[in-house]
C-alpha cells in the first residue's frame, strides 16, 4: 500500500494538481482568486498540455517515443537525486547577497517589469555560459540531446543545472535589488513560459506568434536554440523577453529554408538514458585525459565545447562563422 501512496503521490506532483486538490476538497472556492488559488490552476496546465501532445503524436502517427522514454527516465532520476538542491540554492543566495543590495524594490508593476529584465539577464548570463563553458555545458548538453522537440524536453535537465542556474539568476537580481517575493513571482511566470515554449509541432505547427516575436521569445526561436544547424548553433539565449539576445547579437528567426535539426553535434544514442545524461562529462574526461600538460586540462574545462589544443577548433561559434561565410562567398 505504501508503494501505491508513493505511486499516487508521485503523479499527483507530476500533474501539479495537489493544491487545486486541497482547495477543492477544503470547499473554499474563494481561494481561486488569491495568489496561491491562481498559481494552483496555472500549474497543470503544462503537464496537461505534455500528455495532449503525445496523444496527438500517436494520432498523426509521430509519437518521438525514444525521445519521452529518455525525458521521463530523466525526470525520475531527478527527482531522486536533486529534488530539493535548486530550492536550497535560491535560499541561500537570497540570504548571502541581500544585504549588499545596490538598491530597494517593491512589490508593484513598474518593479515587476524591472525584475524581469533583470531576470533576464541572468537567465542570459546563465544560458550563454552553459553554451560557452564546457563544464557547464556538460550539465546544460542533457537538456540538447533529444532529437525531436516536445514539452517533454522541459524535464530533460542534468540534476545539478538547476542549482548552478539559479545561483546565477538570483545572485543578479539580490544584487540588483529584486526583493524576494518579486522574485518567487518572476520564477513562476519565467519557469511556466519556460516550459511552454518547448512546445511541438504536434501541437502547435507554427510557433512564430506574429507580431509577438519582436518582442518576445516564442516556441519558434527556442526551436532554433535547440537545433544543431550552423546557421543556428548557440542563438536565443533569452527566456520570455529576447531583449538581451538583441542587444547581444545572439538573436536568431527561423529561416523557412533551414529546416531545424535537433540535437547536438556530438556523435551519440539519443535513446540511450547514460548517453544523453553523463555523454559529455565523458567526453570532456576523455579530452582531458588525452591533452598533453596541465594548461591544456585545464582549458578543456573553461573553453567552449569544441575547442581543442592543437588548434583545430569546432566551436559552435566557428562552425556558424564558416557556414555565414560559405553563404556569402559567390
Amino acid at each position: 500500500m505504501e508503494i501505491l501512496e508513493l505511486f499516487w503521490e508521485e503523479i499527483i506532483g507530476f500533474l501539479g494538481i495537489g493544491q487545486a486538490l486541497d482547495i477543492l476538497q477544503a470547499g473554499n472556492f474563494e481561494a481561486f482568486k488569491t495568489y496561491d488559488g491562481i498559481t494552483a490552476l496555472i500549474y497543470p496546465i503544462i503537464p496537461f498540455l505534455v500528455l495532449l501532445e503525445l496523444v496527438l503524436g500517436l494520432i498523426y502517427k509521430k509519437p518521438q517515443t525514444k525521445v519521452y522514454k529518455v525525458n521521463f527516465l530523466i525526470y525520475v532520476f531527478n527527482r531522486f537525486v536533486g529534488r530539493f538542491i535548486a530550492i536550497a540554492m535560491v535560499t541561500f543566495c537570497i540570504g548571502l547577497f541581500q544585504p549588499y543590495a545596490l538598491l530597494e524594490t517593491r512589490f508593484t508593476w513598474y518593479w515587476l517589469v524591472y525584475g524581469y529584465i533583470v531576470w533576464e539577464f541572468g537567465h542570459f548570463l546563465y544560458h550563454y555560459w552553459g553554451h560557452k563553458v564546457r563544464l557547464f555545458w556538460c550539465l546544460h548538453s542533457t537538456h540538447h540531446a533529444p532529437e525531436n522537440m516536445n514539452l517533454s524536453v522541459t524535464y530533460a535537465h542534468f540534476f545539478l543545472e538547476a542549482p548552478y542556474a539559479d545561483v546565477i539568476r538570483t545572485t543578479v537580481c539580490i544584487l540588483l535589488g529584486v526583493q524576494p517575493e518579486l522574485l518567487f513571482l518572476i520564477m513562476f511566470i519565467d519557469g511556466t513560459y519556460g516550459a511552454f515554449i518547448h512546445v511541438g509541432e504536434n501541437l502547435i505547427r507554427n510557433g512564430k506568434f506574429g507580431f509577438l516575436s519582436k518582442f518576445i521569445l516564442t516556441p519558434s526561436h527556442h526551436r532554433v536554440h535547440h537545433a544543431r544547424n550552423p546557421l543556428y548553433m548557440d542563438t536565443n539565449f533569452c527566456n520570455l523577453l529576447n531583449i538581451w539576445d538583441r542587444l547581444f547579437g545572439t538573436y536568431q528567426e527561423e529561416v523557412d529554408s533551414v529546416k531545424i535539426e535537433y540535437g547536438i553535434t556530438r556523435s551519440m544514442d539519443s535513446g540511450s538514458f547514460l548517453d544523453v545524461y553523463f555523454g559529455e562529462i565523458i567526453a570532456l574526461y576523455k579530452d582531458v585525459s588525452r591533452a598533453p600538460g596541465l594548461k591544456n586540462k585545464l582549458l578543456y574545462l573553461v573553453m567552449p565545447p569544441g575547442w581543442h589544443h592543437g588548434g583545430d577548433h569546432k566551436t559552435a561559434r566557428v562552425v556558424r562563422h564558416n557556414y555565414l561565410k560559405s553563404r556569402t562567398t559567390p
